[in-house]
């Protein structure tokens, strides 16, 4: 039987991310369109659907119509039957939800969805482990382990899948989504192509049993912190010791900024960033890793844009992360996808990661 691919796109995924959002479920949309954000999905759903395109120009699709899918598939030669939409106005999870149902009575070989953990959450309700599942890395929270490292990793990895799924087989993986001031919390197990290194694992939901070297970290980057000096402080519980050496609060999913040892602003967006580093360009930039992933950029917290890079510097990046975070990556590398791979050029390569107090090592940082 010839193998066909389900496309479906959430086309409002990850347009909170850089206005300072942390999903755009509900409510958080019209806040993220209030403060200006763009669109981010289509750009990106673009960029996997080319990549598998030119290696399976062939290949039969069935997507959604319009913004669902149909209009991501640009250029000539797809051989494509399109779902018709029901309502009308912008496209919710219930949309999602009935062209995956479709996709599957159709008997789609693989769905391969552009979004986020939400986005992840409603395919997966349908399709349980019953139909492959493959996400395209677009939201602001990309925490399970449904989603390739990339989007043109994503687009190769259907490719590859497609051409033969029988030999490539399938894995379980996780999926999970992340709230405000929450653990990681698992929803679901969907089958992906078992294609080692394409996709990301979930976000680790190990709770450090002993994080006094991470206690005495914060402690350290805190007394080296220069008054004259701005820092811009990244999301997660390795930065935010330095907020607590500090005796500051930290947004456990945002971006604070910190100058002269007062709080200039807490949870920031990008346009809050750039203003700060404009008024203050001597400027620092302190990242923690998202631990069983590896990404340092990307994934929750896309307020650190290419424009935000450029002004802090390369130079000015520190990397903080716990040791056993570190002994557990598997390649270990660690991963940015910020969506514009000649800003992210500068920043990769092997850099200095902080573990401890007086310890460090050297890891490869790599573009997605």
């Amino acid at each position: 039987m010839t193998a066909r691919v389900g496309v479906v796109v959430n086309p409002i995924a990850g347009m909170g991310g850089r206005v300072g959002l942390h999903g755009t479920d509900g409510a958080a949309l019209s806040a993220a369109v209030a403060r200006g954000a763009g669109a981010v999905a289509p750009h990106r759903a673009r960029r996997a659907l080319n990549t598998l395109h030119m290696l399976a120009p062939s290949l039969p699709i069935i997507t959604g119509d319009g913004q669902l899918g149909a209009d991501h598939l640009t250029g000539a030669g797809w051989t494509v039957e399109t779902l018709p939409r029901t309502g009308s106005g912008p496209t919710t999870a219930a949309d999602t939800r009935a062209a995956v149902r479709a996709m599957v009575k159709s008997g789609v070989t693989l769905v391969l969805f552009v979004g986020g953990d939400g986005t992840a959450r409603d395919v997966v309700e349908v399709t349980g482990t019953g139909v492959p599942v493959l996400g395209v890395p677009s939201g602001v929270k990309m925490h399970s382990g449904v989603f390739a490292t990339g989007p043109e990793t994503a687009g190769e990895t259907a490719a590859r899948f497609a051409a033969d799924p029988a030999r490539i087989g399938v894995a379980d993986a996780e999926v999970v989504d992340l709230t405000e001031g929450s653990s990681p919390l698992m929803f679901g197990i969907a089958k992906v192509p078992n294609i080692s290194g394409s996709l990301q694992r979930a976000k680790s939901v190990t709770v450090r049993a002993d994080d006094g070297e991470l206690v005495a970290l914060g402690r350290a980057v805190a007394g080296e912190m220069r008054d004259d000096r701005l820092y811009l402080l990244g999301p997660g519980t390795t930065v935010a010791h330095v907020n607590a050496a500090l005796g500051l609060p930290a947004a456990p999913l945002g971006v604070d900024a910190v100058l002269g040892g007062r709080l200039m602003a807490e949870d920031a967006s990008e346009a809050e960033l750039l203003l700060l580093l404009r008024r203050h360009p001597a400027a620092t930039l302190v990242l923690g890793v998202i631990g069983g992933q590896g990404f340092l950029l990307g994934r929750g917290n896309q307020q650190i844009s290419a424009a935000v890079l450029d002004a802090v510097g390369a130079a000015n990046i520190e990397i903080l992360a716990a040791r056993d975070k570190i002994a557990a990556l598997d390649p270990p590398v660690l991963r940015i996808d910020i969506g514009d791979e000649q800003a992210s050029t500068p920043i990769t390569g092997y850099r200095r990661v902080r573990t401890a107090r007086g310890r460090s090592t050297v890891l490869r940082i790599a573009t997605s």
